[in-house]
């Protein structure tokens, strides 16, 4: 048996990749950062629904009635906690361009009670479900293996350069409403002194 390779084998790669056509590549190109973006806008939208939302959340997250809820959450199966998580989930994901489109067609208050609204449901329920429920969902292979993926894509996502941009622009804003509060503040105490 002949060991030698063909003629010109020696030069050619391991595993090629398929090349793309010159239009694919463009407008991958093109489209990558208009996902990033899309992506980065939608968690800082996220990001500050949450931080205006979280004080009212912690405040009905501590009542007798979540932690009796919890408990029967935690006796669920794999399956029905999926569920669970994912039905309210499916529910309150488009409630934010709702809200968006609200805002974008001139009714600023609507937008913001349904964004608001949503959020606030969101992070006392789905994410206090989607914690007690972690360790039994992350039994389930599939979900398991696309959480892995999804976490790691997140991960990535937040120290792309416009992200990092995003969390600036957030604290920028958190401190500036600080020191508009403490403003405020001191100006309602010197007028009630007066």
């Amino acid at each position: 048996m002949n060991s030698t390779p063909p003629p010109g084998a020696q030069n050619r790669p391991a595993s090629p990749e398929p090349p793309q056509s010159p239009p694919r590549r463009l407008l991958s190109r093109l489209l990558r950062p208009v996902a990033t973006l899309f992506a980065v806008a939608y968690f800082l939208l996220d990001a500050l629904a949450y931080w205006v939302v979280r004080p009212v959340a912690r405040r009905i997250a501590r009542l007798p009635l979540f932690a009796r809820f919890g408990e029967w959450v935690a006796g669920l199966g794999p399956y029905p906690s999926l569920v669970l998580v994912l039905v309210p989930l499916a529910l309150l994901e488009p409630a934010k361009p709702v809200g968006a489109w609200l805002f974008a067609t001139g009714r600023p208050m609507a937008g913001a009670a349904v964004i608001i609204g949503a959020e606030l449901v969101k992070i006392t329920l789905v994410e206090r479900l989607f914690h007690i429920a972690k360790p039994k969902l992350l039994t389930i292979g599939w979900f398991a293996w696309g959480y892995v993926r999804v976490t790691a894509w997140l991960a990535w996502l937040k120290e792309t350069a416009p992200a990092r941009a995003a969390r600036r622009l957030l604290i920028a804003v958190r401190q500036f409403a600080r020191r508009v509060g403490r403003r405020l503040s001191l100006m309602v105490r010197r007028a009630g002194r007066g």
